[in-house]
């Protein structure tokens, strides 16, 4: 990806697991788990002290993830994340200073929204993928389906919420590149390294995608 705005993301998995680690020993095996079962792109949030560390290891020992920074909500983080090894942001929100940053830094970046002001604002910076956050507070399905009509040029990930009982509904709208969904990385499993039970979540989601 070589531009900050992008509609269609190099990764293929149209499910993106939101993942908040809290030992970087697990990220490595976590990736795999997840390339096995069919996604292949992950977001790794800055929720933890061990969320930089968790990055730049999957970037070194498996490149083939497309590895995105979550909530990434400070201009400082924006070279923080990208020094670490990730080749895209996200956000739960977005400020001009933010969207700044990141277009300085040629960092591709799905900014999030809430309300139709915010989808026409970054809009108008030039965004067409944002990431529609908290998705079920927000309106969820039936917020996308109003959103389509006067905006029928912006896409979605939406995230918050989302679960494998509605991931088909959300996937089925027309304005829907993708959802976002922390169900694939449970944390008890993270804690007990059962990847297994992680790749069967993912798989599963991949086939609720393609269905």
């Amino acid at each position: 990806m070589t531009t900050t705005c992008f509609t269609r993301p190099a990764f293929k998995s149209r499910v993106v697991p939101v993942i908040v680690l809290s030992d970087p020993a697990h990220a490595v095996p976590l990736a795999h788990a997840l390339l096995e079962g069919g996604i292949d792109v992950m977001e790794i949030t800055l929720r933890s002290d061990a969320a930089l560390a968790s990055i730049e290891a999957v970037a070194k020992a498996v490149p083939q993830m497309h590895l995105g920074a979550g909530t990434v909500t400070r201009v400082a983080e924006v070279q923080r994340v990208i020094d670490a090894g990730a080749t895209f942001a996200l956000s739960p929100g977005a400020t001009d200073a933010l969207v700044e940053a990141v277009k300085a830094a040629r960092l591709p970046f799905i900014p999030g929204v809430m309300t139709p002001g915010e989808v026409m604002h970054r809009r108008e910076q030039g965004f067409s993928l944002m990431k529609l956050f908290p998705a079920q507070q927000a309106g969820g399905l039936g917020m996308l389906k109003a959103l389509g009509a006067p905006l029928p040029d912006v896409m979605f990930c939406p995230t918050g919420g989302v679960s494998p009982e509605n991931l088909k509904d959300f996937l089925k709208l027309p304005n829907v590149a993708m959802a976002g969904g922390s169900w694939l990385t449970p944390a008890e499993a993270l804690a007990a390294g059962d990847w297994e039970r992680i790749t069967q979540l993912a798989r599963g989601a991949t086939e609720l995608a393609a269905g």
